[in-house]
């Protein structure tokens, strides 16, 4: 009887170790799966921890890093390799949210974007998600390399709004939020860049933050009209050095594709020393009597793309500067605005080199002016080799244009020194106008050469032509006959033209 006993006890014993060892198991193979246990609604996690609610659906698929939290709250995830490491396919995704931001359109997200953005930094190929259906009000940012890994995404689907008060821009800062020295970075999506650029405009209408989203919840929503309310109240007081909205400098494969910028205090997308830049699908909206809000601003950059954009501005819509090269230019709608220009260059006596611009099929509606190009007199340096092509305009002022007497301010000095102008090619511009169809104004001491026109048709939206073309100190071709007539550009060089120039 007692070795049956004992027998029942070791049996048993072996029974309650094999169901532990099976439940074990079971919790492994669980965990391989990727089914880790949630917290209840009555136990919700601490800010820095863990997944936001509602938001889970931008990051399922993709390796994540283990965070750790930081002395303010917000979470950088830990460094390893370990997590560095992965298929090469896959990428890691850092949503905002997961960083403390409320996107409320009250609340300052600025440091849950900044840690979003430092966690990103460290992975390549890496997303930073800035999700639909909230508004982030961010203050001043930069984000910056050398040290970031290539190929970092910054996927914007929700709004990111400006702040209105004047204390977020100090004495006034020359950019909002920018990109530097960056490689392969790429921003995307169906979102909106705000900057609330009627605070700054002197005369303009405030402009409802949040209209456009119709997905932002009611929280948000009245959140931001709230804060609206004070920029009649801040107007005066904002500093006179008026931010670009969105800038890239010294990077490198950069692609901006899809999303919105719209309102901006100054500039709405700057790139300052990039080369190889593709920008698509984007729309650039701010009203027409916006001061200086030029769309597009390019400057010291190279290989330049630019399509399929829509662009309304106060100023020009696309403004190409000094040590640009390679740019092209195609299937761009531009109104209102100033047109697109190159220049002005030379102020201040200064060096200026463009070259290698292309601009075709390309809408002009309601302009200033259509094709531009204008420097500054006294200025050095050249402007070479530039085709506008497939033009179409409607009720532009003056859609062709050349201006080396340019001057934004009551009186400028004359001088001798001037950025010489060559190659200039305009072909099939076609549509009407309300001022004057072509307007050549060149230096006297260094007159334009190698412009030609071909198939030129512009008609007076009033039946008549209110100014003749004009032309001065400026030669070249008529490839075609031209609507209105073109007899003021004069044949072949000019007998005073400089035997040396200042070189690019």
């Amino acid at each position: 009887m007692r070795m049956t006993k004992i027998n029942l006890k070791n049996d048993a014993s072996l029974l309650l170790i094999a169901i532990f060892i099976l439940s074990a198991s079971l919790g492994t193979c669980y965990g391989r799966e990727g089914k880790h246990w949630r917290p209840s609604e009555a136990h919700p996690l601490k800010k820095g921890q863990g997944h936001r609610g509602g938001h889970r659906h931008h990051r399922q698929h993709h390796h994540r890093l283990s965070p750790k939290v930081m002395g303010d709250g917000y979470t950088v995830p830990q460094e390893t390799m370990t997590s560095l490491a992965g298929s090469s396919g896959s990428t890691t995704t850092f949503n905002v949210l997961d960083y403390g931001a409320k996107g409320d359109g009250q609340a300052d997200d600025t440091k849950a974007f900044a840690a979003a953005w430092a966690a990103a930094c460290q992975v390549a190929a890496s997303t930073m998600v800035v999700p639909s259906g909230s508004v982030f009000m961010v203050n001043p940012i930069s984000f910056s390399g050398p040290n970031c890994k290539p190929g970092i995404v910054f996927q914007l689907d929700g709004k990111i709004i400006a702040p209105t008060s004047s204390q977020a821009w100090g004495s006034g800062l020359l950019q909002w939020i920018e990109f530097t020295k960056l490689t392969k970075i790429k921003i995307k999506g169906q979102g909106i860049i705000d900057g609330q650029g009627s605070v700054w405009w002197n005369d303009s209408p405030t402009v409802n933050p949040t209209e456009e989203l119709d997905s932002v919840s009611s929280t948000a929503l009245n959140s931001t009209n709230s804060s609206n309310d004070t920029i009649s109240t801040n107007l005066s007081n904002m500093p006179s050095t008026k931010p670009t909205a969105l800038r890239f400098y010294g990077s490198t494969d950069v692609t901006v594709n899809g999303i919105t910028i719209q309102n901006s205090p100054q500039t709405h997308l700057k790139f300052d020393s990039c080369t190889d830049v593709q920008v698509f699908g984007v729309t650039i909206s701010s009203p027409g009597d916006s001061p200086n809000t030029d769309g597009i601003h390019l400057q010291n950059s190279q290989n330049m793309l630019i399509y399929s954009t829509d662009i309304a501005s106060g100023d020009d819509c696309v403004s190409i500067q000094t040590g640009c090269s390679n740019v092209y230019i195609h299937n761009v709608n531009c109104g209102p605005g100033h047109g697109i220009s190159i220049g002005g260059l030379g102020k201040d006596n200064t060096k200026a080199c463009v070259s290698n611009v292309t601009v075709r099929d390309t809408t002009f509606t309601g302009t200033l002016t259509g094709v531009r190009i204008k420097t500054w007199q006294g200025g050095s340096g050249s402007v070479q080799d530039i085709m506008f092509s497939n033009i179409q305009v409607s009720e532009v002022q003056t859609p062709i244009m050349i201006d080396q007497f340019y001057c934004d301010k009551g009186t400028c000095k004359n001088e001798t020194a001037a950025v010489a102008v060559s190659g200039i090619n305009y072909m099939n511009i076609k549509g009407t106008y309300t001022v004057q169809a072509v307007h050549f104004a060149c230096s006297d001491s260094l007159p334009c050469i190698g412009v030609s026109l071909t198939t030129i048709e512009l008609k007076s939206v009033q039946g008549r032509h209110l100014y003749d073309p004009f032309c001065w100190e400026t030669y070249g071709q008529l490839k075609t006959t031209t609507e209105p007539p073109i007899s003021c550009l004069q044949k072949g060089k000019p007998s005073n033209l400089p035997s040396k120039l200042v070189s690019c």
